[in-house]
């Protein structure tokens, strides 16, 4: 069984990459002519990727934030779930299986982690 400090360095560790990957990356690439390109060749159009953004950032920040309520959280977490799941799913629909498909679903396992680590960390009352 994990110990607390093991649960803290999981958390922290994974929360950051969700972080980082998430919030700060989109936000500062979100309006590069490769990223408005991706959303394209989704067959998206060009204001979902932006809607996307904003809806990663106050995610990401709303994971990193300790003051932050639990349920806001788990929407959060609830959020970005569906978001790598619909990711993969767009990427096999359009370029077949390959990496891009699997790529988000990696990131699904690592918020995985952070999510039930937070819970270990935090249990229920």
């Amino acid at each position: 069984m994990a110990t607390t400090k093991t649960n803290k360095i999981i958390f922290w560790t994974t929360t950051v990459i969700i972080f980082l990957m998430e919030g700060v990356m989109p936000a500062l690439t979100s309006q590069t002519e490769l990223a408005k390109e991706g959303i394209r060749h989704l067959g998206y159009p060009c204001y979902f990727g932006n809607a996307l953004v904003v809806f990663k950032v106050l995610g990401a920040l709303a994971l990193i934030i300790p003051q932050i309520p639990k349920r806001i959280k788990e929407w959060a977490y609830a959020g970005f779930a569906f978001d790598f799941i619909f990711a993969s799913i767009s990427h096999f629909a359009v370029d077949g299986m390959d990496f891009q498909s699997i790529f988000p679903l990696l990131f699904l396992g690592i918020l995985m982690a952070s999510y039930f680590a937070y819970h270990k960390l935090n249990p229920a009352k």
